[in-house]
């Protein structure tokens, strides 16, 4: 077998929605500024919903899609100064959507960890600060992690261990910035 050929053998295995999503996560919760963190946020949760498709995790895969939305709609309406009249409504609607998902999809513990999920990461993106916004999307990250071990997706574990991760340096971040400042 040929250099080549290995490398097309091995490319096959790896997840490459996966590896790509595992990036993102750790950006997400790293990156300054809200609306990175939203931008961010949204193409993580488009790797890991085409991800969790192909696992046939499919309560995952639809609270990804609404992940998507909810995380554009907030990076471009959610600044405190510009919310249209829309945008509360947007929200409520969209946590109807993830407990009628939930159900609609029910697969036992990991579509109620996903559901928890969700709801925990719609109050992140709902926040006009980024600190705020950070310590929600803390509990989304553990409850995926509780979706992530039963469905076995090792690559989306790994995410949310490098987005805790991501999400508490620039926790620390901002302390220190605080304590600098008094």
């Amino acid at each position: 077998m040929s250099v080549f050929e290995s490398t097309i053998a091995v490319a096959g295995q790896v997840d490459v929605l996966g590896a790509l999503g595992l990036c993102l996560g750790f950006a997400s919760g790293a990156v300054r500024g809200r609306e990175r963190i939203l931008y961010v946020s949204a193409a993580c949760a488009t790797c890991f919903g085409l991800d969790y498709l192909r696992l046939g995790a499919s309560t995952g895969a639809a609270m990804c899609a609404l992940s998507v939305l909810q995380g554009l709609a907030s990076a471009r309406f959610g600044g405190a100064a510009r919310r249209p009249a829309w945008f509360g409504p947007f929200f409520a609607a969209s946590a109807m959507a993830v407990l009628a998902l939930t159900v609609a999809t029910w697969s036992g513990w990991p579509s109620a960890f996903a559901g928890i999920g969700a709801l925990c990461a719609i109050r992140a993106r709902f926040q006009a600060d980024a600190e705020a916004m950070r310590w929600n999307f803390v509990g989304a990250s553990l409850a995926w992690a509780g979706h992530n071990i039963l469905v076995a997706s090792p690559f989306a574990l790994a995410c949310d261990l490098v987005t805790l991760a991501g999400l508490f340096l620039a926790l620390r971040r901002s302390e220190r910035r605080r304590t600098a400042m008094a």
